[in-house]
């Protein structure tokens, strides 16, 4: 069986996400999204939020599955107890050596781990969290870069920063 993590914070999932949720779940027989703790950020959709918005904007993608983990995620690929791949989406270059040099700790954290980039799909190379809050902040529409089955519940914390 070959079976991928998807991590992230999806703080608020996108619909970069989702079209890299979709895209793995056409490569692998399962699919983890990991809603992670990142302690860089601060946070603005409380974590159970953010699983609860994935399950229902990935209700119709059978092989996939979402979960909270709040450690590292070469902690939360070990304890899985099988191979498997971490899979990240990359926007530009930047972000490839980025996630390179991720990759390349997690190998040495937990032997055997690998990481597969996956480029952005067109039209998605824009779509990012952090835009979303961005714009959000300003008063702006940003329907257009969530899925459409979460707008409201994203709205919800969104158009309280306002």
């Amino acid at each position: 069986m070959k079976y991928c993590v998807f991590p992230g914070s999806f703080d608020p999932p996108t619909k970069g996400h989702l079209d890299l949720i979709r895209r793995a779940a056409g490569m692998f027989d399962r699919v983890t999204v990991a809603v992670m703790v990142n302690v860089a950020k601060e946070g603005l959709i409380p974590w159970e939020e953010r699983v609860r918005m994935l399950e229902k904007a990935c209700r119709d993608i059978p092989n996939v599955r979402v979960v909270l983990w709040k450690g590292l995620l070469a902690d939360f690929v070990k304890q899985q107890k099988k191979p498997a791949v971490v899979v990240r989406g990359v926007r530009n270059a930047a972000e490839y050596e980025h996630e390179a040099e991720a990759a390349a700790v997690n190998r040495m954290l937990c032997p055997g781990m690998e990481t597969v980039l996956i480029p952005a799909s067109d039209g998605m190379g824009m779509v990012s969290s952090s835009t979303v809050r961005e714009i959000a902040a300003f008063g702006g529409d940003y329907d257009f870069l969530i899925p459409e089955e979460i707008q409201q519940d994203i709205g919800r914390y969104l158009k309280n920063k306002k």
